[in-house]
């Protein structure tokens, strides 16, 4: 039974990253949170999403406490 259950999370953790890949572009705020630093000099571009990490990072942990009730 245990197998079915995680089947059947694999699949929503699949079915989420999907629409999360074909969705990302439209979420205008993804990316330039307050928090994300980027830094331009010349040719070379560094970017380190640290304000969207923890909001992602809050959310997941928002979804798997309230699935684990």
């Amino acid at each position: 039974m245990q197998t079915g259950k995680l089947l059947i999370v694999l699949g929503l953790v699949l079915l989420g990253l999907g629409l999360l890949f074909t969705f990302v572009d439209r979420l205008p705020f993804l990316g330039k949170l307050p928090g994300d630093i980027r830094i331009e000099k010349g040719n070379f571009t560094f970017y380190l999403p640290l304000g969207t990490c923890i909001l992602i990072s809050l959310l997941l942990s928002l979804l798997l406490w309230l699935f684990k009730r």
